[in-house]
């Protein structure tokens, strides 16, 4: 099989997450494209760059497991985005331990964590928005052992 290049996998993506924006109203694949540029400025691989891409997609039903499982992805990338899709219910310390096992989820989690926590992106959000999702940031920053100055590409 020959798998999907990263050009394809963005495309791919900018697809599936189309009619979605994020919690500021601005288009979902804006976020996708900065955990990208993310991964690849933190030195990651064209796997996890192509995880970064698809992170969100079967947590958010824009891609279903069936379509992943079935998808023209290496088995690392695919693991990667399994890692980074939460589960209904799942303690925030059972969704840090499967990054942490999984080779390469960290440094996608990282970029994702960076972006999301972007002060400009955060001030978009009304103040009690924006102080809960600094307090949930910062709780995963710490589950998985990465400083602030990490998280935002500083300290890597």
């Amino acid at each position: 099989m020959i798998n999907l290049t990263l050009p394809e996998v963005e495309a791919l993506a900018r697809e599936a997450h189309a009619a979605q924006t994020d919690k500021a109203g601005r288009p979902y694949a804006e976020h996708l494209q900065a955990v990208a540029e993310g991964v690849r400025a933190r030195g990651g691989d064209e796997e996890q760059i192509a995880a970064a891409w698809l992170h969100d997609a079967v947590e958010d039903e824009a891609l279903s497991e069936e379509w992943l499982r079935a998808a023209a992805l290496t088995d690392r990338t695919k693991s990667v985005v399994r890692a980074l899709t939460k589960r209904a219910g799942e303690a925030p310390q059972a969704y840090a331990a499967r990054i942490l096992a999984t080779p390469g989820a960290l440094l996608v989690k990282e970029a994702d964590l960076a972006h999301n926590a972007d002060p400009a992106r955060l001030s978009a959000l009304d103040e009690a928005t924006r102080a809960r999702l600094e307090k949930k940031y910062a709780h995963m920053r710490s589950l998985l052992g990465l400083t602030a100055e990490e998280a935002k590409g500083e300290g890597s």
